[in-house]
C-alpha cells in the first residue's frame, strides 16, 4: 500500500548566534529543501542547542515551497526559561531535553492537526513523536540519526541514560534513518535487540546540486592540501599541520589551507603554526558559511585531508564524515585515518587511501600522491566518479520509496 506523504514535522537542534541560525544544525537545510517540494505541509521544530545565544525554540510553517509562518511561543519553554538560562553554557543538559520533548508534544498536540510523518533527529524527538502516535496525532515516526557513540558521555549515569533513550527511540520508531552503517552494529552490541529494532534505513549525508562541482586539473593549486571543518583537536587539524612539516621536505612548494574558525582552537593552531615555523606555509581562511562557496573554494586544491583522531569513544567511529564527502564532490582525493566508516569505501573505491593517526603516517600518503601524478589523477577520476550522484535528492527520495512512499 502506498504511504501518503502530504504533512510532515521535523524537529531537529541549532546553534543561534546573534539572533541568526548558524551552519551547526541537525538538517535543516535539506530536510527544508526537500521535504517543501513534496508536502503540502512542512512544519520546522528548531530546538536551540545549549551554548547558543537563544533558548527558546523556533517554528517555522511552510505550504508547499512557501514558508506562511514562524513563532517562538511556546509555553512549556517559557515555563523552564529560568532554568534554561540557568544551564544554557553546557554542552548538554537533562532541562533542555525536557523542553525538546515538551515543545514538540505541545506543538503537535494543541496545533489541532494530524500528520503522515514526523521525523525527529535525536531521540527524545522521536520519543516525542512515539508518544503523539499513539494519541493518533502522527501516522509515522522516523527517528533520525546523524550523530551516534556507545561511550558519549561522563559520569555514567549519562551516558547509560542516552543509551536508553537511543534504544528506545530504535524500538519504538516505525524506521530508523541512520547516517552510518557502523550505528546499528555498535547499537547491538550495548545492548539492543536486533529482532525487537525498527526497520533501518541507510540514510547517508550528501551535498546539493551546487556543490558537485570541480575544476579542471590545470585549474588546481599545484602541491595544495586542504582541511575543512570544526577545529576542535580530535578532528585532526593539528594533525594535518604537523605532517605539512614532514611533506615540506620532499615537496617544499606543498601549503595547507585551513576552512573553519572558533576559539580557543583557531590560537591553538596558530601556535603550533608558529611553532613549527611553517609561516605563509599554513594559510587560515576562516568560516564560510555558504556552503556553495566553499565548495568552490575546496574545488582550487590537490587533496582534502580528514585526519580524524583514533581516541576510545569519539563518536567520528560510527558518523558519516562529511568533509569527505566535500572533497570528493570537488574532485579531491581523499586523506583520512582508519576512524571514519567511510573512509574504507573511499580507498575500496580509489579515490582515497588511509593512514594511521600519525603525523608520519599522514605524510607519507600525502607525498605518495603529490609525486606520483599518473596515481593522483586515477585517484581523482574516481573522486569524482565516486561523488556524481551524492545528492540529498538520491538520499532521501531512495529512503521514502523503503518506506513505501510514492516519490
Amino acid at each position: 500500500m502506498t504511504r501518503k506523504l502530504n504533512s510532515i514535522v521535523f524537529a531537529t537542534f541549532a546553534v543561534r548566534s546573534h539572533g541568526q541560525r548558524t551552519a551547526t544544525n541537525g538538517m535543516i537545510e535539506p530536510m527544508t529543501y526537500f521535504f517543501t517540494k513534496r508536502s503540502k505541509r512542512f512544519t520546522l521544530i528548531e530546538q536551540p542547542h545549549p551554548g547558543g545565544d537563544s533558548v527558546i525554540p523556533y517554528l517555522e510553517a511552510y505550504k508547499g515551497a512557501r514558508r506562511v509562518g514562524c513563532s517562538r511561543f511556546f509555553l512549556s519553554s517559557f515555563l523552564l526559561y529560568p532554568l534554561l538560562k540557568l544551564v544554557h553554557d553546557q554542552s548538554t543538559s537533562p532541562i533542555f531535553k525536557i523542553r525538546d520533548f515538551l515543545s514538540v508534544v505541545e506543538f503537535v498536540f494543541f496545533g489541532n492537526r494530524r500528520y503522515d510523518l514526523f521525523i525527529g533527529l535525536e531521540a527524545v524527538n522521536a520519543i516525542a513523536g512515539i508518544l503523539l502516535r499513539k494519541l493518533g496525532l502522527v501516522k509515522t515516526v522516523v527517528y533520525y540519526v546523524s550523530d551516534y557513540s556507545p561511550d558519549r558521555y561522563k559520569p555514567k549515569w549519562v551516558n547509560d541514560l542516552y543509551l536508553f533513550l537511543d534504544r528506545f527511540a530504535a524500538k519504538h520508531s516505525d524506521f530508523v534513518w541512520d547516517v552510518s552503517l557502523a550505528m546499528m552494529p555498535a547499537r547491538i552490541k550495548v545492548g539492543l535487540d536486533p529482532q525487537k529494532a525498527a526497520p533501518l534505513i541507510h540514510v547517508p549525508n550528501a551535498l546539493f546540486p551546487k556543490q558537485i562541482s570541480y575544476l579542471p586539473y590545470s585549474r588546481v593549486v599545484p602541491n595544495s592540501l586542504v582541511f575543512v571543518g570544526t577545529l576542535g583537536w580530535i578532528n585532526g587539524p593539528d594533525l594535518a599541520i604537523k605532517a605539512l612539516k614532514i611533506v615540506l621536505k620532499s615537496v617544499p612548494g606543498a601549503t595547507l589551507h585551513v576552512y573553519g574558525s572558533g576559539e580557543p582552537d583557531m590560537t591553538r593552531l596558530k601556535r603550533l603554526t608558529g611553532k613549527l615555523k611553517l609561516g605563509e606555509k599554513v594559510v587560515f581562511h576562516g568560516f564560510v558559511s555558504d556552503q556553495v562557496k566553499l565548495s568552490q573554494e575546496t574545488a582550487k586544491y590537490m587533496l582534502g585531508l580528514a585526519p580524524y583522531l583514533a581516541t576510545p569513544g569519539s563518536p567520528r567511529w560510527w558518523a558519516d564524515a562529511t568533509k569527505t564527502r566535500l572533497y570528493l564532490a570537488a574532485g579531491l582525493p581523499v586523506i583520512t585515518t582508519q576512524v571514519p566508516p567511510l573512509g574504507k569505501e573511499i580507498e575500496r573505491d580509489g579515490a582515497g587511501i588511509i593512514a594511521d593517526d600519525t603525523p608520519t603516517s599522514q605524510a607519507i600518503a600525502i607525498t605518495k600522491l603529490l609525486k606520483n601524478k599518473v596515481l593522483y589523477k586515477k585517484m581523482r577520476i574516481n573522486a569524482i566518479k565516486r561523488a556524481r550522484n551524492n545528492t540529498w535528492e538520491n538520499t532521501y527520495k531512495n529512503a521514502l520509496r523503503k518506506m513505501g512512499y510514492k516519490i
